[in-house]
């Protein structure tokens, strides 16, 4: 029973959309949601209980005190309450787990769009697409939209200095390069749409642009462009192949499944472009105990759609809710025209649901057994704390020896998804420095490396060869200097986007570019312990590579001194024993049993290695 205070309040509320915020004893907000009619539906947590469900009795139990915000529509009250509850996190409210690692796709509000990728939309006039929930997905759309529309990814100001030439990009081609006057802006629009139908998930309609470019092009006598393009439609076939048919109608349309499993719930969201089943978007759920599954799912589409930046025709829904209405109207207005929010109860559409809500059920009952990775905290806590783009879902780390002043070398480790990658993992043999140069070394090492995957790249006979697959995120072991050096090299590859950090030993202090002040993360967050990890593992990888150099000089030293052991008799034996020490623990009957070793070369071997 509400106290007199707060039932004079109640009474007090006005007749208007907008939001309420219960709070607790302490002042703690316990809860925010929105309504179309404030007084009403704050009223209907104080009614007889015996009407009202478990959870919102323990919660009216609770409240001292409720606090409201008027809005000038059901669509601000539900911008309003996704924020309130992202800034409050309140106990009885469901929320979105992990909602700032999904990426989104930018195209920039300028004459010649780039294509970036985000971790929020901003009010700053450029084109937004996603969440994507599957960073892997994202990232194969990215790679086909450049291999299809030459849209630039570049941070040069087009139309300020011309660059003498095009960069490597164009080369590739990958850019239209409008940076020196080789695409016009007609041109690169047209580009611009093909790549926001893609994005989209409109294969059907881009093909179909394709199909009326490749005719043009063959009649202008253009058969070797004509030809690109044939092969362009072809891989969109394939992927079209993949997208079952889900409707006899060209609709647009989101069908949607909830599940919960104690405190973890999911979303799914399968959606349905021109008729055809595009995708699957899932997001985890933080779910308080006792919750209702219309408010599950009330809850779980306002935050989804508040981030979603495209908008159906149509919700369908597995089961009504009272908010509904709202949720149509903020739908409606950011689509321009109407969307219907219903529940279908045959048919197609009801198919449509119980498929998303099938996988609702498997994906909670996952998330119940499964707690939250240590690589997916770290990775969230990483991207936050650097202030990154996107998650670093491939994270490159370099570091070079130079013991006893010379054979100077280099590590590259590949860690993916905050896993260690050893397939991946690289070594080099550091050429242009004499002496012993750390920074000269590291810029040497990461030039090479960036040379190779361009290459590989610029090569369609390569697609997936050693190099081509860039990184995210490059750790540098070491300080400023070393950061200094990465950066240097960096800068001679304009078309290639990596972000650099440089992890110093002793105090562990993060260096970031621009930054004059280091960043000092928790001793133990999941973040800083990954960023050690991938540090300590490239030190290791490149110890362990110098090591095995010294070993090979030693035995190729002593070798020398041995007669009859010439280059071809010295390759078997390094490549059977691998260093001195390996050898001196060989047998005189192993020495005699080598192919490669006559009898008395093999004795004045076994002689040279243990004499003294």
């Amino acid at each position: 029973m509400a106290s007199t205070d707060l039932r004079d309040k109640l009474n007090s509320l006005p007749a208007e959309p907008g939001v309420y915020m219960f709070h607790g004893g302490q002042g703690e907000v316990l809860y925010v949601g929105k309504a179309g009619c404030l007084r009403d539906r704050v009223a209907s947590y104080f009614r007889s209980p015996r009407h009202l469900p478990d959870r919102t009795r323990r919660l009216a139990r609770e409240v001292r005190d409720v606090q409201v915000i008027t809005a000038s529509s059901g669509s601000e009250a539900l911008i309003l309450e996704d924020a309130l509850v992202k800034k409050h996190r309140p106990r009885y409210n469901v929320r979105l787990r992990d909602d700032k690692r999904y990426p989104y796709v930018k195209l920039t509000a300028e004459p010649f769009p780039k294509v970036e990728v985000v971790r929020r939309p901003a009010e700053d006039g450029a084109r937004y697409f996603g969440p994507f929930t599957s960073s892997r997905a994202m990232r194969r759309t990215l790679k086909l939209a450049h291999k299809l529309f030459p849209l630039r990814t570049c941070s040069l100001d087009i139309g300020a200095d011309k660059p003498e030439r095009p960069c490597l990009m164009y080369d590739l081609g990958r850019c239209c390069a409008p940076c020196v006057g080789l695409a016009s802006e007609d041109q690169y629009e047209a580009y611009v749409r093909e790549a926001e139908l893609l994005f989209e998930g409109r294969v059907d309609q881009v093909i179909v642009s394709l199909e009326q470019s490749m005719r043009q092009a063959a009649a202008e006598e253009r058969f070797e462009h004509a030809a690109l393009l044939r092969d362009h439609i072809s891989s969109l076939e394939r992927i079209r192949q993949r997208q079952s048919v889900a409707l006899t109608e060209q609709v647009d349309l989101d069908a949607v499944g909830v599940a919960a499993q104690g405190e973890r719930g999911y979303g799914v969201i399968m959606v349905v472009r021109g008729g055809r089943l595009i995708g699957r978007e899932g997001f985890p759920l933080s779910v308080p105990e006792g919750v209702e599954k219309a408010s599950l799912l009330s809850s779980f589409l306002d935050q989804y759609y508040a981030r979603a930046t495209a908008m159906p025709q149509e919700v369908l829904l597995p089961e009504e809710f009272p908010e509904a209405a709202l949720l149509g109207d903020y739908l409606g207005r950011r689509r321009g025209s109407r969307v219907r929010v219903r529940r279908p109860v045959r048919g197609e559409r009801a198919s449509l649901v119980q498929m998303a809500e099938r996988n609702a059920v498997l994906a909670a009952k996952r998330a119940a057994v499964e707690p939250s990775t240590e690589e997916e905290d770290a990775l969230s806590e990483l991207t936050s704390a650097l202030g990154l783009q996107a998650r670093p879902w491939r994270i490159e780390a370099y570091d070079v020896s130079n013991l006893h002043g010379g054979l100077a070398t280099g590590s590259m480790v590949v860690f993916v998804g905050g896993k260690p990658r050893p397939d991946a993992y690289r070594r080099f043999r550091v050429r242009t420095t004499e002496t012993p140069d750390d920074y000269a070394s590291l810029a040497e090492v990461l030039r090479r490396r960036l040379n190779h995957g361009l290459a590989e790249l610029k090569d369609p006979a390569v697609s997936r060869g050693r190099f081509s697959e860039l990184p995210d995120l490059v750790l540098i072991d070491g300080g400023v200097g070393q950061l200094n050096a990465a950066l240097e090299a960096l800068r001679e590859f304009p078309s290639v986007e990596v972000e650099p950090v440089a992890l110093a030993k002793r105090e562990e202090l993060v260096y970031r570019p621009g930054n004059n002040k280091p960043l000092r993360l928790p001793a133990h967050s999941p973040a800083l312990r990954l960023l050690q990890r991938v540090r300590d593992e490239a030190h290791r990888f490149a110890v362990d590579y110098h090591r095995s150099l010294r070993g090979r000089r030693a035995l190729e030293s002593l070798l020398d001194g041995v007669s009859g052991v010439g280059p071809r008799r010295k390759e078997a034996l390094l490549r059977r024993f691998g260093s001195v020490e390996g050898l001196r623990q060989a047998k005189l009957e192993e020495l005699l049993s080598l192919p490669e070793l006559p009898k008395a070369t093999a004795e004045q071997l076994y002689k040279a290695l243990h004499s003294g």
